[in-house]
């Protein structure tokens, strides 16, 4: 999703990049990423390579920290050989998920599963590598055009008439990978601070609050009326409510995934907006990509 958005937009934007899919580079093999940044001689690397099946990485640990872990080390190494910025997108997995108030960018870290300590040891190899050339940009929640992701999940789910049992006690930011990539591009070209920042959007909501915006969506495009306000049939499609304990996964989900945005303000570049809007201006192009 990442990868293919900010392709898209360096296109847009007219910038000079390279590239490299997963069949075109291995970044669990430390000599190919050497080469190929020594070849490449960029300025700027952003790596959107990840294992991100969270649910898997409980059994696959290993496999999941030679590239979310070693992979990004690789990436780090030949950026500092070769004096290139770092852009290393992360994860809110890193943190415990159990606060009450939006986590800080240097708020501590505690991840509660295999996923989020393969993602913390990512950043903490790229921190130590280039403790000021590198970019750590955690989102969560994503969704977009490409790949497979909740908001399409439910879409397919709206298309076929059924109405899903989707948690409502997991709080967290739906995030366009859009809008991620546009922060992105933002910290590069106005030279930001090195650091953390948090690329989600404003606000928060629950799975369930999100899925009702989709089947909203789906059920009337464009418009704003509440499911309230629909025909019968249409309610009877609503999703339902239910509870993490309904719907037991190997992995533990954080229950509280919501992240603070003050670096943004702190380099003067505005965070992502709200949520909800996000999803409106993504859904035009989600329903076009026609693979939901």
């Amino acid at each position: 999703m990442l990868g293919r958005d900010f392709t898209a937009l360096l296109i847009a934007r007219g910038e000079e990049f390279t590239p490299l899919a997963r069949a075109d580079l291995d970044i669990t093999n430390a000599g190919a990423v050497t080469a190929a940044v020594a070849s490449v001689k960029p300025d700027v690397v952003v790596n959107c390579a990840a294992w991100t099946a969270v649910d898997a990485a409980e059994e696959h640990e290993a496999e999941a920290l030679a590239i979310n872990g070693k992979g990004a080390a690789n990436l780090a190494a030949a950026c500092a050989e070769a004096g290139a910025l770092l852009v290393h997108p992360s994860t809110d997995y890193v943190f415990g998920g159990d606060a009450r108030t939006p986590y800080a960018e240097e708020a501590p870290t505690a991840p509660a599963g295999a996923y989020g300590r393969t993602k913390l040891a990512g950043e903490q190899a790229v921190r130590a590598a280039l403790p000021g050339a590198s970019y750590i940009v955690r989102t969560a929640w994503l969704y977009g055009a490409h790949g497979k992701n909740f908001v399409k999940t439910m879409l397919r789910l709206a298309s076929n008439g059924i109405a899903p049992g989707v948690v409502a006690d997991q709080h967290g930011q739906p995030t366009w990978t859009a809008d991620v990539a546009e922060q992105i591009h933002a910290l590069i070209t106005v030279s930001a601070p090195p650091g953390i920042y948090h690329a989600t959007s404003s606000g928060q909501t629950t799975w369930y609050g999100l899925a009702e915006e989709i089947f909203r969506l789906h059920q009337d495009p464009g418009q704003n009326q509440d499911l309230s306000s629909q025909s019968e049939e249409r309610q009877r499609l609503a999703p339902r409510p239910i509870t993490t304990a309904d719907y037991p996964t190997p992995a533990k989900r954080p229950a509280y995934s919501v992240l603070a945005h003050d670096a943004w303000h702190a380099a003067g570049i505005q965070p992502i907006g709200d949520w909800k809007d996000a999803l409106h201006r993504a859904f035009p192009e989600i329903l076009n990509q026609g693979d939901a």
